[in-house]
């Protein structure tokens, strides 16, 4: 037993240097493994350094192996990201220094200009294509304006002006890369200047309040003087309407008058054609009545309604009537032919003056 004991520690102590050499290298297996695994997050794309050389193979969102310590790699995000360039110094027309606290510049760069990108202008192509930029094109606009134009007539201008200053750059020196909007701040302007200008933005205030107060009192001047042309233009129409309403009265009246006088004159004129008739008939009766025959008829019924009776050899001759009455009655006939003669000379008279 004591022998097989001693066998056992010999041959564990063989062993031991081949299990460490085994261990060490699969610690080393693990750490090349852990080296050559490397993850690329969504929205980006992962480009290959091999010697400092860029290679051509990308890879996009998921885990990925490459040689290790040979080989080195650089994410570039291909959505839309937002790049801060801060404290902007700029010098305007006059010599005054300002400064701008922060640009804000809003971009994206196309998964198919990845690889161009980076060759041109490295991973952090950023700096060189919108930090320098910015810096550039913002001394280029505050040199041709003053600090009145900067600060506050021009100052919303700044940000399209640099949008499309660089989106003009870039399609030349980066396609693919393209700029959705820039943010800037408010300029930082020396304390006495910005005193001034709040002075002055102060009375401006105050002289549009009293422009404001000046246009209240001109549009409520313009209502009032509204309000009495609409009265005005009301009453005349008012009176129009009445006017036209007493005009149509009277010609009501005065076409009724006419009515009634037509209708008066026809009236009389129809009872005196009727009563000329009338007359022209009797006329004519009496004429036809007036015949030897009808005399002697006339006279003995006028001396049968005598009814006193004188006899005797002396009577008076004015006591008979006879005769006397018969001749009364000549007369009146002769009379009523005569004036029916005139009223028929007169109708006839009448009649040719209205024609």
């Amino acid at each position: 037993m004591p022998g097989s004991g001693s066998e056992i520690l010999t041959r564990s102590r063989r062993r031991g240097p081949a299990v460490s050499v085994a261990v060490t290298a699969g610690l080393l297996l693990s750490l090349v493994l852990w080296a050559s695994v490397h993850k690329v997050e969504e929205g980006h794309l992962a480009v290959y350094y091999r010697g400092g050389a860029l290679l051509s193979s990308l890879s996009g969102p998921g885990y990925h192996i490459m040689l290790p310590i040979l080989t080195t790699y650089r994410t570039v995000q291909t959505t839309l990201q937002t790049d801060e360039v801060k404290n902007v110094p700029c010098g305007t027309s006059g010599g005054v220094m300002i400064y701008i606290d922060r640009i804000e510049v809003m971009n994206v760069l196309a998964p198919y200009a990845v690889y161009d990108t980076v060759r041109n202008y490295t991973a952090d192509y950023d700096k060189a294509l919108i930090f320098n930029k910015i810096h550039h094109e913002l001394n280029q606009f505050c040199s041709v304006h003053t600090l009145q134009e900067v600060y506050i007539e021009l100052f919303d201008q700044i940000d399209e002006n640099l949008k499309l200053a660089l989106q003009q750059d870039l399609n030349s020196m980066a396609p693919g890369l393209i700029i959705q909007a820039v943010r800037v701040t408010k300029p930082k302007i020396p304390e006495a200047i910005r005193r001034n200008f709040e002075l002055v933005e102060a009375e401006k205030t105050k002289l549009l309040i009293a422009t404001q107060k000046q246009k209240v009192v001109e549009k409520e001047a313009e209502t009032e003087k509204r309000k009495a042309v609409i009265e005005a233009e009301k009453i005349a129409e008012v009176a129009k309407i009445q006017y036209k309403q007493k005009v149509m009265e009277t010609l009501t009246e005065k076409r009724i008058s006419e009515l009634e006088d037509a209708a008066y004159l026809a009236r009389q004129k129809a009872k005196a054609d009727a009563d000329y008739y009338t007359a022209q008939k009797a006329a004519d009766s009496n004429k036809l009545k007036l015949t030897p025959a009808y005399l002697e008829l006339m006279k003995y019924q006028a001396i049968a309604t005598n009814s006193k009776l004188y006899f005797g050899s002396s009577l008076p001759s004015h006591l008979f009537l006879g005769s006397w009455a018969i001749e009364h009655m000549i007369a009146r006939t002769a009379k009523e032919g005569h004036l029916v003669s005139e009223t028929r000379k007169h109708h006839l008279r009448a009649q040719e003056s209205a024609t």
